[in-house]
């Protein structure tokens, strides 16, 4: 499957996982391999950190694979997606304000559905409460949640980006 949309068109964008983290075990084994070779004071376990970094890997990989499947988002001039469902811009009505902290009642949409095939909100992701044209509630969510709230506010109203260069996953766009 190809995405053919132009960068210029995302707004904000977090990608779930990186590929990087695949390497983390497997760097560990090869210290532990060096440090073995290098002090000598026994055999060296070629085996057993072989298969630890191949296992390591292939379990790593496979949450990388979940996590950009399920707890991504990225933000068009056109659509939100949150992890595998995408919503138009045009179904929501409005962007709910945050939850006041110091309430001590919850909003309603803090009940609401979370967006994605998850049962809510995934952890370390803060609910952005979406009022759709229907008069349903739903939940957006980021980790940047202020960021998201920013850009989708302006995306909803028909506003052009802030400054068209921040992505949300800790990089800038050279545009």
């Amino acid at each position: 499957m190809t995405d053919t949309r132009a960068t210029a068109d995302v707004r904000f964008a977090e990608p779930g996982a990186r590929w990087r983290a695949v390497a983390y075990g497997p760097l560990i084994c090869l210290i532990v391999l060096i440090l073995e070779l290098v002090l000598g004071h026994g055999p060296v376990h070629w085996f057993g950190l072989l298969f630890c970094a191949v296992l390591l890997a292939g379990f790593v990989s496979l949450q990388v694979v979940a996590g950009k499947r399920h707890v991504s988002v990225e933000l068009t001039e056109t659509s939100l997606r949150e992890g595998a469902e995408t919503l138009e811009l045009e179904r929501i009505a409005t962007v709910l304000p945050e939850h006041d902290e110091e309430s001590w009642e919850d909003e309603d949409w803090q009940s609401a559905r979370a967006l994605g095939e998850l049962a809510g909100v995934p952890r370390r992701r803060k609910g952005i409460g979406l009022k759709l044209r229907d008069g349903s509630l739903v939940q957006a969510w980021a980790r940047d949640h202020r960021r998201l709230r920013e850009e989708l506010t302006a995306a909803v109203e028909g506003r052009p980006a802030n400054d068209g260069s921040h992505t949300g996953d800790g990089t800038e766009d050279a545009r």
